[in-house]
């Protein structure tokens, strides 16, 4: 049986090696997700004695999640199954994806902002980000939309901003409320209204101060698998974690990569507003690949995929020494990939139908796509034995 990290054992530099796990936004498709999680859990549990009570928190020293990966994130480090977060998950897509009563066009809210929040805090309850029954490290990508600054939000207690600020009246971030945090991450602009985190506090004639947040998937890290590598190293981020092949683990895991070379599907997909929303999706798959390739070129990776016809991979590894192993996992909306790698036949019409981030109609087929993946895809010898937990 394995010997479980402490929550600060996960976070101690000194107790290695150290495995991250990254998970895309992507709305809805965050079910691919969880269908390839679900086979990665099953791996590891087998590897681990095949104990009934091992989570993902356990093997992973920080989970990172933007948006959709960020609801995901956060349950898996409160210590839940896969099959728990995804019975939250179907629930909170129903209730996410209802349409408010006070959206009129496409340049209005599409969902109501308060029922979503109502349904974060039936997951997360009244927890913060000091919360003690964390099982590991969490971050939480996020957007300030007032100042254009990307927000990571952590439970690392020796954050610079956790326990205080430059000034008095910053509210230390350990106070966040967990499910103010996940929100604020998933205020995806055009679909929900931004969160609102009061971040400073009154004195004086001076008013409460406020930030204005939106979905970290409009920042460059809606894959913050970069993103985690540079707070898990980067001394600014005061975690100070080692790195080498053997030494650092990053698992990424997607909600499935869009068929780029699929066009406008109507008429009405022409009109200014709509142009503006797919040049900001186009915005960040290109971020999305700039991520992958600069992680493979960082990295041995058993999963490395063609980026494009002329990079092919992101080869040799940069500077001859590799700073970490890194596994990715994802499902390409692409005809010919799906042939060859999952063996189904799915015509481009249908696969431009889930696309789409908001439609729980979907959720049946894209939970299928996601558990065969799964199976496809993730392979017991892409997870190195050097980052199994330590037997009692």
């Amino acid at each position: 049986m394995a010997q479980y990290r402490s929550f600060e054992e996960h976070l101690d530099p000194n107790v290695g090696p150290k495995r991250i796990l990254s998970l895309d936004g992507g709305g809805l498709r965050g079910v691919l997700t969880l269908g390839m999680l679900r086979e990665i859990e099953a791996l590891l549990r087998q590897r681990h004695g095949n104990d009934p009570n091992f989570r993902l928190g356990h093997y992973f020293d920080l989970i990172a999640g933007t948006s959709t990966g960020a609801i995901i994130a956060a349950a898996l480090s409160l210590g839940m199954t896969v099959d728990q977060v995804h019975g939250h998950y179907l629930r909170l897509g129903e209730t996410l994806f209802k349409r408010s009563l006070f959206s009129f066009g496409v340049i209005d809210e599409k969902y109501d902002a308060a029922s979503v929040g109502k349904a974060l805090k039936g997951v997360f309850g009244e927890r913060t980000l000091e919360s003690h029954d964390f099982l590991t490290g969490l971050v939480v990508v996020a957007k300030r939309l007032d100042t254009g600054s990307d927000w990571p939000f952590s439970n690392n207690p020796n954050a610079k901003y956790f326990n205080g600020g430059t000034k008095a009246t910053t509210i230390p971030n350990k106070h966040y409320p967990l499910w103010q945090v996940v929100r604020a991450s998933t205020a995806a602009p055009h679909y929900f209204d931004p969160e609102m985190i009061e971040i400073g506090r009154a004195e004086g004639a001076m008013k409460p101060l406020t930030g204005e947040f939106v979905d970290g998937g409009v920042s460059p890290s809606n894959n913050p698998t970069l993103l985690a590598l540079m707070m898990a190293t980067m001394e600014g981020y005061r975690l100070g974690w080692g790195v080498g092949e053997k030494n650092l683990q990053i698992v990424s895991v997607g909600t499935g990569k869009a068929n780029p070379e699929i066009g406008l599907a109507s008429p009405f997909q022409s009109i200014t507003a709509v142009h503006a929303l797919r040049s900001l999706t186009a915005l960040m798959e290109d971020c999305a690949d700039q991520v992958e390739s600069i992680m493979q070129w960082l990295s041995v990776s058993p999963t490395a995929r063609r980026i494009n016809r002329e990079m092919d991979k992101a080869q040799p590894v940069l500077g001859g020494t590799a700073m970490c192993t890194y596994l990715r996992y994802n499902v390409l909306l692409q005809p010919d990939w799906l042939a060859e790698r999952l063996g189904e036949t799915i015509d481009s019409g249908k696969l431009k139908a889930l696309e789409a981030m908001d439609k729980p109609g979907n959720i049946p087929e894209l939970d299928r796509m996601g558990r065969l993946a799964g199976q496809r895809l993730v392979k017991e010898e892409h997870f190195d034995p050097a980052f199994c937990l330590a037997a009692k």
